[in-house]
């Protein structure tokens, strides 16, 4: 019988960033063979009258693609940052600031991308 490949073995960075409603998840994991490939997840809390339910959107991005999506990320929000909003950006609330960060347990080491 195959084993089946754990998921929280798998993991091998993950950042969070709570904004408001939205909550965006960067998690890095690996393949089986070792690979690896980043997923983003945006987590949108949605209030009914029965409760609570959230809404989620995910990209996976994968090795190959890394450098072509951090140009086309940094091209556009530059774009944004000094064409559209004339160089203004604005400031980040406090409470928002304390909730950006990884687990600590986890590799923060930086990535060439």
């Amino acid at each position: 019988m195959e084993e089946s490949f754990d998921r929280d073995k798998n993991e091998v960075y993950s950042k969070r960033v709570k904004a408001g409603k939205r909550t965006y998840f960067f998690d890095v994991k690996a393949t089986r063979s070792n690979d690896y490939y980043l997923t983003i997840t945006e987590s949108k809390r949605r209030m009914h009258d029965d409760g609570v339910s959230f809404e989620k959107h995910k990209i996976f991005l994968y090795k190959e693609d890394f450098d072509k999506f951090e140009d086309a990320l940094t091209e556009t929000l530059k774009h944004i940052k000094d064409d559209l909003l004339d160089g203004y950006v604005p400031p980040k609330p406090k409470e928002e600031n304390a909730e950006v960060g990884g687990d600590s347990d986890k590799d923060q080491q930086g990535s060439e991308w």
